[in-house]
């Protein structure tokens, strides 16, 4: 399975997608009520909505309150977001994001086409894919054992 096919999936294969983003200069309290309304585990840093920035998770604010108490919550979301980016393409496959996602220890990945994101995909959305696709498989070999 491609990652075109999880976009498709979710519902936003389109420039920038339903991808959620939140500008550079905002405060890591904004990002963290937006994280909250929205219920969902990181933000894309963007100043166009579909450029990548960086990626500001729900660990990383955590970490930093517990390191620096809640002061940090008025830094701007530069401060704590990761800006070395590891991003996909639409024609990568499952497994390849899988093994990028695991070996990088993070859990939301950026899809781009150029420069420009086309969609967010999150280590939920890679393990659900793989897991259809695992039982679409299963369903065809049965069908040949059985003679369907």
């Amino acid at each position: 399975m491609l990652v075109q096919q999880i976009l498709r999936d979710k519902g936003g294969d389109s420039a920038g997608g339903d991808v959620v983003t939140i500008t550079p200069d905002a405060s890591v309290g904004d990002a963290a009520k937006v994280l909250s309304a929205r219920r969902i585990g990181a933000l894309v840093v963007s100043s166009e909505g579909t450029d990548v920035a960086g990626i500001l998770s729900e660990r990383d604010i955590v970490r930093a309150i517990g390191a620096n108490g809640p002061g940090c919550l008025a830094d701007p979301v530069t401060t704590l977001m990761t800006a070395d980016i590891i991003s996909a393409t639409r024609d990568e496959t499952v497994q390849s994001v899988l093994a990028k996602m695991t070996q990088g220890r993070f859990r939301h990945m950026p899809v781009m086409d150029n420069a420009k994101m086309v969609g967010l995909i999150s280590i939920g959305d890679v393990v659900k894919a793989q897991l259809a696709e695992l039982s679409m498989e299963k369903e065809a070999l049965e069908g040949m054992i059985k003679g369907f």
